[in-house]
């Protein structure tokens, strides 16, 4: 059996970008990573991040925010920060053998009619789902 490999998405605060990002990763690649999300501090989910998943069927509903104090003590093999924030303030994570950044838009920043937020959530997570696609989809664990 071959152990898989720990990926952990970090944002600022765990609500939107890293939790989508951990849903993604399991459902696409659960056979051979373990997807773990925190963030620099905590908040709360997004109910905008949720129903952007849900829209492509991964239920992130029963993910919470944590922080990277909660996660501190995991074997991690790969930490990603998926935001500009976070990798300023976290250009590496200490616990992880190797940190990457990719950033995404914020998509809690953007102000509108509903039909624009949810656009911003979908555009974010439409594009991060290509970019594991890219960055995960053809690694094969040793």
């Amino acid at each position: 059996m071959t152990k898989k490999v720990r990926v952990l998405f970090v944002c600022t605060a765990n609500a939107a970008r890293s939790q989508m990002a951990e849903g993604l990763l399991r459902a696409k690649y659960g056979d051979r990573y373990e997807a773990f999300s925190a963030g620099t501090r905590q908040s709360t989910l997004s109910p905008d991040a949720v129903a952007a998943m849900r829209e492509i069927g991964i239920d992130i509903s029963h993910h919470r925010s944590k922080t990277l104090d909660e996660v501190a003590g995991q074997p991690i093999d790969i930490a990603v920060t998926v935001c500009d924030r976070a990798h300023q303030v976290c250009p590496l994570i200490p616990f992880a053998k190797k940190t990457i950044h990719c950033g995404f838009m914020d998509p809690h920043t953007v102000k509108g009619a509903p039909g624009d937020i949810a656009g911003a959530y979908r555009s974010v997570r439409d594009a991060m789902a290509a970019w594991i696609d890219r960055e995960f989809g053809g690694y094969l664990p040793a």
